[in-house]
């Protein structure tokens, strides 16, 4: 078939696999949403917005539902919320949010990573002085409503920074504003693309060339490869 057609299939495979990895990742933030509140959306705000940005990652309708039945079930795996810190090499703090079934495996397993980049896991909160978190926002403003004065009404709303490009919005807020933000975009009918809480690095550490900021990225794609790691979280300084 020659190199171009290995070469396709390949990067078709990689697509595949990223989409099944994200997809395994929705389906778990669903599964905790049901559990935290229950399996139906108009009651349950979390759940709500864990569809939404299922279908971000477009995620299809089927699995989506099949995702709320399996996790409304009697025999639903018991998955819980694990965060694990820790340092990269070259001294980057490292964040790791995971949701599993078995917390003695996804330890042993965020260990290994840490330990063979060279890095080495930390107790729980030693990191946390380091980070901020957010709420973050992504949606787009129907045409009919005007970008700036609905910028004044996201202030009202609790948005600490937002970011705009013509009706593209991108808005944080406090972890604790995350509900009210999220409550008033949907009194305000927006449909919100994502909304996470996300940890921002309160500052950043440079590293000193091209070469040893790809071995931290490659921790990072070991952690994101791992189907129980939600989210990695870091504060190096990224180059141009």
């Amino acid at each position: 078939m020659g190199r171009a057609f290995e070469f396709r299939k390949a990067r078709k495979f990689k697509r595949w696999d990223q989409m099944s990895k994200a997809f395994t990742k929705a389906g778990r933030e669903i599964a905790l949403s049901v559990k935290a509140g229950g399996d139906d959306p108009e009651t349950n705000p979390r759940l709500r917005q864990a569809i939404q940005n299922a279908k971000g990652v477009n995620m299809p309708k089927e699995r989506i539902e099949n995702a709320i039945k399996r996790a409304s079930a009697k025999d639903a795996e018991n998955l819980e919320e694990l965060v694990y810190e820790g340092y990269a090499p070259h001294g980057i703090a490292i964040v790791v949010e995971c949701t599993s079934d078995n917390p003695t495996r996804t330890v042993a397993n965020v260990r290994m990573y840490f330990t063979r980049a060279g890095g080495s896991l930390g107790k729980t909160g030693s990191l946390d002085y380091l980070f901020d978190r957010k709420g973050v926002f992504e949606f787009v403003l129907p045409e009919d409503r005007d970008p700036e004065e609905f910028e004044l009404e996201l202030i009202d709303y609790g948005a600490d920074s937002i970011e705009r490009e013509d009706s593209e919005f991108l808005v944080y807020t406090a972890f604790e504003d995350f509900g009210k933000m999220q409550k008033a975009l949907e009194e305000e009918k927006i449909e919100v693309t994502a909304a996470k809480v996300e940890r921002i690095p309160l500052s950043t550490n440079a590293v000193e060339s091209e070469e040893t900021q790809e071995e931290v990225f490659k921790l990072i794609d070991r952690f994101e490869d791992d189907d129980d790691v939600q989210a990695v979280y870091h504060n190096m300084e990224m180059s141009d």
